[in-house]
């Protein structure tokens, strides 16, 4: 979610489309492998999170990917200090739904996350190594429904996503990959699938799962206070966002929570 102090935006706040969410179809399961691509730490927690844990208590593998440490995103820490602190709440909350593989890219600073060839190309590289089924990312469009701009971090990163999963299986887009790191291209990604999208067009009904995205997002103990003070619950907090959420995309979809997301076939 936005990595600057503020609120982050409600998960009901997506203007309904009346008719719309008769037509979301469920999201495609005939998958083993994913890899979920996000700018921060706790991204993937407000947007995510209780399918993973569906996925991952079903036996799917599930590896998350953060181009940043979130080094920006508490005021009163010094960066440095902050990225200490993020990267093992991600851990923590990552481990809580099941997720035990966690890489933190470098070269990319949060905040100032530059579009481009060379985030395509870790992107790449990480496609190539982890050889996923499903991509997972967080909203790359301009805005949360009409209501609040989204980052410029989450729509650099989003929509650096959609153009990896084509770059990693064309051995003439960043041979070096390949050449240098050993990496194969790797075709068989069949889906991206992203989060908080504005459009979404699937859904992922969770049950279980809900309460363990709620421990993971509470994980972001010092991210939630520094977000919204040194007196929120964090706990509290991430149960309500999480069960808000979950409930507005049940009633978008077949009255069941649910998580949505906007799917790109491959």
């Amino acid at each position: 979610m936005p990595d600057e102090p503020g609120s982050p935006p409600s998960p009901t706040s997506t203007p309904s489309r009346t008719g719309d969410e008769r037509r979301l179809s469920p999201l495609p399961d005939t998958w083993q492998r994913a890899l979920a691509i996000a700018a921060h730490p706790d991204d993937l927690e407000y947007g995510a999170a209780a399918a993973v844990a569906e996925w991952t208590a079903a036996g799917r593998e599930v590896t998350y990917v953060l181009v940043t440490r979130g080094e920006a995103g508490i005021d009163g820490l010094p960066p440095r200090e902050c990225a200490v602190i993020r990267e093992a709440e991600q851990r923590a909350g990552a481990a809580l739904v099941g997720v035990h593989t966690v890489e933190f890219l470098d070269g990319h600073r949060d905040g100032v996350i530059e579009a481009g060839t060379a985030l395509r190309r870790d992107l790449s590289a990480a496609i190539r190594r982890h050889r996923p089924e499903l991509l997972l990312t967080l909203n790359h469009h301009d805005t949360w429904g009409g209501v609040q701009w989204n980052s410029p971090d989450h729509r650099a990163v989003g929509r650096a996503v959609l153009d990896a999963a084509g770059d990693a299986g064309n051995r003439w887009i960043f041979p070096e990959l390949k050449d240098a790191q050993g990496l194969a291209p790797w075709t068989g990604v069949r889906w991206v699938a992203v989060a908080g999208s504005p459009y979404p067009t699937h859904a992922a009904e969770v049950g279980p799962g809900i309460e363990r995205a709620i421990a993971s997002l509470a994980a972001h103990e010092a991210y939630i206070k520094g977000l919204s003070g040194p007196d929120q619950d964090p706990a509290a907090y991430a149960r309500t966002f999480i069960e808000q959420m979950v409930r507005a995309g049940g009633e978008r979809y077949r009255g069941h929570p649910a998580t949505l997301f906007q799917l790109f076939p491959h």
